[in-house]
């Protein structure tokens, strides 16, 4: 039987079908890797099916695995010259695989190559193969979602796999511009927005989550909670001319507070540098802890000590990596974390400011010891401040594409709940 229905009527229908689609929100649990303290996600793909892991890049272009070795799917389709799929993957070239002795996924001949990236060791390959494939992407409570021709990248340089932790085999890139991002392609499908949250659990034993598509956010409390009611956004800042670095999350930080007091910063280090286009500060899921230019580190690290209780000794770092290490004997718990100094990091005005407690802002090495969670950066050409994951850690971001612009909250245990509470059901 086929139904007749007056346009106005139809138009009506589809606007309502579209309206009620768009409410879904995808949910892909992240897992924090215990020995290299990476962000991992699982998703399946190809023909049979197989799980693999990826590492969640904020700023990759693309979805892209290490198809060296063992790639078999009956449905791969590699990316052909001026093909629409090339097209719109926007490739930095496009001719015959000389990578290999024989042609595989990865390798084949007329076909588009894109950038791709291994933020870990801060190595870019311009030989990613431009290809499609099944993918199965989300988990419950939210929706579960199978495309049939998702567009990733094949790599065969066994370069791009170094220092992945164990069993991942790629990454998962969530660039804010690029059209062959993950939220960027699961927005063509109406349910989807090019808005998604993280969420990143401080557990390695419990999962955290991104959430993709407009909200809510719901964890709970046992309660179930929206946690996307109550948040402070700032707005996107491009770094158009950084060819290598499009894809990033930047935002502006005036100035930084450590319990209440301002800290002496040489404020054009919080800005892009037009000329070189260094400078300002990133937001990073691929760097464990936050990095600091050296001179903004010194002047944060000299306000930490001073602000520090009297009784609290300091001691030498049993880590290379930290700068700053104290005796915990006399600090107190609290329900966010380490009774610590309060740090500010004060966005586009004085009243617009996240706050971060002890929980994000030292890490327990050792029984008795403590040490501060941002570390002094050792290379030139970055950006002054690399925000990292333990600063993240059970925080919700919210990126708005469309808006351009970044939502914080405050820390979930002022809510008496976690980014792992997203599955309490």
């Amino acid at each position: 039987m086929t139904f007749k229905f007056p346009l106005p009527m139809l138009l009506l229908f589809l606007l309502l079908n579209i309206f009620l689609c768009s409410s879904e929100v995808l949910y892909l649990p992240v897992t924090k890797d215990a020995s290299t303290l990476q962000y991992i996600t699982e998703v399946s793909q190809r023909t049979p099916l197989i799980p693999i892991k990826l590492l969640v890049h904020l700023g990759g272009r693309s979805l892209w695995v290490d198809c060296d070795k063992g790639f078999k799917s009956s449905t791969y389709k590699p990316g052909v010259c001026n093909s629409t799929q090339c097209t719109y993957s926007n490739p930095n070239t496009c001719g015959d695989c000389v990578l290999k002795p024989k042609l595989q996924p990865g390798c084949n001949n007329n076909s588009c190559y894109i950038w791709g990236e291994n933020p870990l060791i801060n190595w870019f390959d311009d030989s990613a193969e431009i290809a499609d494939d099944v993918l199965v992407i989300g988990s419950t409570p939210g929706v579960r979602v199978t495309w049939p021709r998702f567009i990733f990248a094949c790599f065969v340089s066994r370069n791009m796999v170094r220092l992945l932790a164990n069993g991942v085999t790629g990454i998962a890139g969530f660039g804010r511009e690029s059209p062959i991002s993950i939220p960027n392609q699961l927005a063509l499908d109406p349910r989807f927005t090019k808005k998604f949250g993280i969420c990143l659990s401080s557990s390695t034993t419990s999962r955290g989550v991104i959430f993709i598509g407009s909200g809510p956010y719901y964890v709970y409390n046992p309660k179930k909670i929206d946690i996307s009611n109550d948040i402070l956004y700032t707005k996107l800042i491009a770094n158009k001319n950084s060819f290598l670095v499009t894809q990033e999350y930047y935002i502006q930080v005036s100035s930084i507070k450590i319990a209440g007091q301002d800290i002496p910063l040489n404020k054009t280090l919080l800005s892009i540098n037009k000329k070189d286009r260094v400078g300002g500060t990133r937001i990073s899921t691929a760097s464990p802890y936050t990095i600091l230019h050296p001179s903004i580190y010194d002047a944060f690290k000299t306000a930490f000590i001073n602000a520090l209780p009297k009784n609290v000794a300091l001691v030498e770092s049993p880590m290379k990596q930290f700068g700053l290490c104290f005796s915990s004997k006399n600090i107190k718990i609290t329900n966010v974390g380490p009774d610590v100094p309060v740090i500010d990091i004060v966005l586009h005005k004085p009243s617009a400011f996240w706050r971060i407690y002890g929980t994000n802002s030292v890490v327990q090495v050792s029984k008795d010891v403590m040490c501060l969670a941002f570390v002094k950066q050792d290379e030139e050409g970055e950006p002054s401040i690399v925000i990292g994951g333990h600063q993240l850690e059970e925080n919700l971001l919210i990126f708005d594409l469309p808006g351009k612009k970044i939502g914080f909250s405050s820390s979930l245990k002022l809510q008496q709940t976690s980014c792992a509470q997203y599955d309490n059901i």
